[in-house]
C-alpha cells in the first residue's frame, strides 16, 4: 500500500498497488450504479441518461470520446469532495508521477498544492529553474501560460506547467509582500534531484540539508552520516526548509538515527472508531546524542513536517524558522482497472508523537525567523545564522 504526503510530493510508506474492479463496459458499469444507488438512495443511472442524450443530441457525436468522458467523470467526481489531496490521475499523469517518484523529470522543479482553494507553491527544488526565476514557498500561481489556476485541480496544473527541457512557461504568481501579481516566465529543463547536502560549519557543526525523502535517500544519508561520523562534527543543524515530503518509510528510517529504537516517529490516524496506527523508530540512534536544531519553512511539507514533529516531541529539539506548509495528511494510490491510471485517495491524518495533528496547521517553530527578498538578494541567512547562535550554547 502507497501512501503519499505528497505528489509527489510533494508529495509515503511502501508500494503495493491494489486494483479496483468495476466490471467490463457501460452495462456492468450500469449493475454497478444500480447497486451503488441502492445503498446510497440515490439513482445512478442518472448519469447514463446523461451519457446517452450527449451521444444523441451533441452537434458532433463522432468527437466524443468514451475514454475521455470516462476519465472526466472520474476526476469531476473525486474534485466532488473538496479535499485538494484526493485526485484521479490518467495514464500520462501517472507516468509523469512515477517519473517524480525515480527523482528525475523535465519541467519547472516546483512542489505545488491546494491550499484555502489556492494553487500554491510548496517549495521549489534546489537548483531547479523555478529556484532560479525566484519562485518562493507560498507563492500563489494565479496563471499558467494565462490560463486561470481558479478551480484548477492540482494534476491539471501539474500537466500545464510541466514540458519538455527548453521550452518555456509563464506563471502569473501573487506574494503576499506584493502589492500585485507578476508574471514570471520560467525555461523548463530536465530536473534530477540531489537528496541531500552537509558542510561543516564553525569547525565541529554538521549542517546536513535534506532537499526531499526520495528513493535514493536511505543510501545517500547513510553515506553522509558515516562521512559526519569521522568529521569534527559534534552538533547537527538538520536543514529541512523547502523540503516538500517523500516517503513515509524513508522518513521512518531518517529519524533511526536520531531516535532510540522504540520511541514514536509519527501516529496515522483514520478517523473516528478506527484504530491508530502507530511508526515506531527502528533505526541504531546514532547521533541521538548529538545536540540538535531543525531549520524549517513554510515550503516544509509532509515528512518534512513528520520528522521536524518527532524530534521537537521525543528529544525536546528546537525548531528554528517560519511555520511549515501543513501537509499532514495519507494518501493511499489505487491503481484502476485499465493498469494505466490511479485513483490518489485521502485515507488518514499524520499525528506528531504527542498526538499534534499536522494536517491545515504545520509547526510552529519555537524560534520564528523570517526568511525576507532583501535577505535572498542580499545573499544572507538569518535563519541559518540563528540556528548556529543556538546550537553553539548547546552541550
Amino acid at each position: 500500500m502507497l501512501r503519499f504526503h505528497s505528489k509527489i510530493f510533494s508529495y509515503l510508506v511502501v508500494l503495493v498497488v491494489s486494483l479496483v474492479v468495476f466490471g467490463s463496459g457501460f452495462s456492468a458499469g450500469q449493475k454497478h450504479a444500480m447497486l451503488s444507488a441502492q445503498s446510497s438512495n440515490f439513482n445512478f443511472s442518472l448519469f447514463w441518461n446523461a451519457y446517452d442524450v450527449l451521444h444523441q443530441k451533441f452537434i458532433t457525436p463522432e468527437k466524443i470520446s468514451d475514454e475521455k468522458v470516462t476519465y472526466g467523470a472520474i476526476a469531476g467526481m473525486t474534485r466532488s469532495l473538496g479535499d485538494p489531496y484526493t485526485d484521479f490521475f490518467d495514464p500520462k499523469q501517472a507516468k509523469a508521477f512515477q517519473q517524480d517518484l525515480a527523482g528525475s523529470f523535465e519541467g519547472v522543479g516546483a512542489e505545488i498544492a491546494i491550499k484555502k482553494d489556492q494553487l500554491t507553491v510548496v517549495a521549489p527544488l534546489k537548483d531547479s529553474p523555478a529556484e532560479k526565476a525566484g519562485i518562493k514557498p507560498g507563492d500563489l500561481i494565479l496563471k499558467i501560460n494565462g490560463k486561470s489556476t481558479s478551480d484548477m485541480q492540482t494534476e491539471e496544473a501539474v500537466t500545464l506547467i510541466r514540458g519538455k527541457g527548453g521550452t518555456s512557461v509563464t506563471l502569473t504568481v501573487f506574494r503576499d509582500d506584493w502589492t500585485q501579481s507578476k508574471d514570471i516566465t520560467i525555461i523548463r529543463a530536465t530536473i534530477k534531484v540531489n537528496s541531500i547536502d552537509w558542510e561543516l560549519k564553525n569547525n565541529d557543526v554538521a549542517h546536513i540539508t535534506i532537499h526531499q525523502f526520495d528513493q535514493s535517500l536511505s543510501t545517500d544519508f547513510k553515506k553522509v552520516a558515516n562521512e559526519v561520523l569521522k568529521s569534527p562534527a559534534r552538533k547537527i543543524i538538520l536543514d529541512v526548509r523547502n523540503n516538500p515530503g517523500g516517503y513515509l518509510e524513508v522518513c521512518q528510517e531518517i529519524a533511526g538515527w536520531f531516535l532510540k529504537q522504540g520511541q514514536v516517529v509519527t501516529i496515522e490516524d483514520f478517523g473516528k472508531a478506527k484504530e491508530k496506527h502507530i511508526y515506531k523508530s527502528e533505526g541504531n540512534g546514532v547521533f541521538a546524542s548529538y545536540p540538535i536544531v531543525v531549520l524549517l519553512n513554510k515550503g516544509s511539507a509532509s515528512a518534512s513536517e513528520i520528522l521536524a514533529g518527532a524530534l521537537r516531541d521525543n528529544i525536546n529539539v528546537k525548531l528554528v524558522g517560519e511555520k511549515s506548509f501543513g501537509k499532514g495528511s495519507v494518501q493511499e494510490v489505487v491503481a484502476l482497472k485499465d493498469n494505466a491510471s490511479f485513483l490518489k485517495i485521502t485515507i488518514a491524518h499524520w499525528l506528531t508523537p504527542k498526538g499534534n495533528s499536522i494536517s491545515e496547521v504545520g509547526l510552529t517553530p519555537d524560534v520564528k525567523v523570517e526568511f525576507t527578498e532583501a535577505d535572498f538578494e542580499a545573499k544572507k541567512d538569518p535563519q541559518l545564522d540563528k540556528a548556529l547562535e543556538i546550537i553553539s550554547g548547546l552541550q
